[in-house]
Order: C-alpha cells, then sequence, then structure tokens
C-alpha cells in the first residue's frame, strides 16, 4: 500500500497547479543540481549536491548511477540508505499529478539496497534493507527486506528467506 497525502483541485488538471504546490525558483534549482548530478561521474559529488541543495537523505557509500532522475520538485521526500546502489536512468517519484487531484509521499530506499537500470519508483514507497529491484521494474508497492522483486507489474520473485537458501546452496 502507497502512503500518500491527496491533495484535490478544482478546474484544470494538477499539473496546472505545480506553482501552488512547489515554488517555481525551487523548481528550477533542483532541476539544474539535477542536471549536474545525473552527469557527474563522481559518485561523492553527486551525494554532496543531494545532500546539501535538494536536502535528500544519503547515506554513506551510496552510488547514484549515471542519468538517475531524483523527484525535480520534492526531493526531500526521499531518502535513501548506506551503501546502495541506484542503477541507471532509474526515476524516484515523491509525488504525482493527477487529473482531479496531486498525490506527495515519501521514499523510504533501506541500506545495502540494489536497483537495477531502467527502474521507477512511485511515490509513498518503502524498500527494505538488501532488497534487490530487477532492472526496468516498475515499483509500485512496498518492497519486503531482502526480497528480490522485479516486473511490470512488480511481483516478489524470491523472498528474503528463498534468497538465503540460494546463497547456501550456490557456496556450497
Amino acid at each position: 500500500m502507497r502512503r500518500t497525502t491527496r491533495h484535490p483541485v478544482e478546474g484544470a488538471n494538477s499539473l496546472w497547479h505545480v506553482y501552488k504546490t512547489v515554488p517555481f525558483w525551487k523548481v528550477v534549482k533542483n532541476f539544474i543540481v539535477i542536471q549536474l548530478a545525473r552527469y557527474t561521474p563522481f559518485l561523492g559529488m553527486k551525494n554532496w549536491l543531494y545532500r546539501t541543495f535538494l536536502n535528500m537523505k544519503v547515506g554513506k557509500h551510496t552510488s547514484f548511477a549515471l542519468m538517475v532522475m531524483p523527484d525535480v520538485m520534492f526531493p526531500e521526500k526521499i531518502s535513501v540508505g548506506m551503501n546502495t546502489v541506484i542503477g541507471y536512468n532509474t526515476t524516484i517519484l515523491a509525488h504525482e499529478y493527477l487529473i482531479r487531484e496531486y498525490r506527495l509521499g515519501e521514499v523510504i530506499i533501506g541500506d545495502e539496497v540494489l536497483i537495477g537500470a531502467n527502474s521507477t519508483i512511485l511515490p509513498g514507497l518503502t524498500i527494505g534493507d538488501g532488497a534487490i529491484v530487477s532492472a526496468g521494474t516498475l515499483v509500485h508497492k512496498d518492497v519486503p527486506e531482502g526480497a528480490f522483486v522485479g516486473g511490470n507489474p512488480m511481483k516478489v520473485i524470491y523472498t528474503k528467506e528463498e534468497m538465503l537458501e540460494r546463497d547456501q546452496q550456490t557456496s556450497i
């Protein structure tokens, strides 16, 4: 279940109300910072940019690959744990603008999580510690700790227990 707060709008669709929900200059600043971070190959610099200018919570040794796109309007609602890898061209959303409402939600990504390339993470979700998200996955619900998930729609491929059992079998 996604945890988002719903904000109804009247008249035109909610995206037409965007600058009533987030200041224009905040979006401009966030866009510039995100574009710099998307193209820089320096992982430490990316994390510093995200922490310093976007108020994202980013754990030590976390790696954002090239072209990762954090939410441009509400990046401060994104938290990423320690020693996590966010794959190439992944999008992390903390908002969604719909026809009659917009929704905001925290995104919490745990420690030692691996998110494959070209994934999309929707607002209001938690990805548990040690989880693996397959490339190209639409993460539309919480991911349990240690699970391996993938697909569209996203499904649990292996639970934490099944992953541990697989690891033990391959180490024999």
